[in-house]
């Protein structure tokens, strides 16, 4: 597969077409599980299949089984925390409440920074290196995403639910400021004094970032 093909759209694809048993779904979220901190640590290119499998307690076979080659488990990966993101402000609507969709996305994006620690530095560094194996998807599917969601942005400021703000700025702000518990959580606890976050912590993170956004976008909750 060349770096232009979609890979999330083919892990999506091939999730659908999966037999969903809990066996395999243990198996695969093992590999899954194995895989993000070998992309952590080495990288896509350093990364390996047989590294994979030895982290995860399996045959190199049993890799292949579940994933056919080292990029299909890459697309699995960046597609599991791409649809997690997406998926807490997906059905947002120009009826809908700014405050309290706005301050949903956040403490959701927040708590993925906990639970999902891995894919997101694996997202970001994706992104910091050209999105060599994104660049179709943020191309197509995400700039339509992101243009639907600002849309309804727009919607609310019209209706005089919230201050004019560019949506786009809007939702940058958001990524950088929930997503920082994960790519940079070590500079996090090192500042804070802490040898790690707990929930409380990522409980916090999400109110204060959620009275900052909200004010500064004129929003009452």
């Amino acid at each position: 597969m060349s770096s232009t093909e979609n890979i999330l759209t083919k892990a999506a694809a091939d999730k659908q077409r999966k037999p969903t048993g809990k066996i395999r779904q243990q198996n695969e979220q093992v590999i899954i599980d194995a895989a993000e901190i070998e992309f952590v640590n080495h990288g896509f290119k350093g990364a390996s299949v047989r590294k994979i499998a030895e982290r995860a307690g399996l045959p190199k076979a049993n890799v292949h089984y579940y994933f056919k080659s080292k990029i299909d488990l890459y697309g699995a990966v960046l597609h599991n925390i791409i649809e997690l993101w997406n998926s807490a402000f997906n059905d947002i609507k120009p009826d809908d409440d700014p405050a309290e969709a706005l301050a949903a996305y956040i403490h959701s994006k927040v708590m993925y920074s906990k639970t999902n620690p891995l894919a997101s530095r694996i997202f970001a560094s994706e992104i910091i290196h050209g999105a060599p194996f994104l660049s179709q998807y943020i191309e197509t599917d995400f700039e339509n995403w992101v243009a639907e969601k600002a849309s309804v942005i727009k919607a609310w400021i019209a209706q005089g639910k919230m201050d004019p703000v560019d949506p786009y700025h809007l939702l940058f702000l958001i990524w950088a400021s929930t997503q920082h518990y994960a790519d940079f959580g070590e500079q996090v606890k090192a500042v804070l004094g802490k040898e790690n976050l707990a929930d409380d912590d990522y409980q916090q993170a999400a109110e204060q970032i959620t009275q900052i956004i909200l004010k500064g976008c004129g929003i009452r909750r």
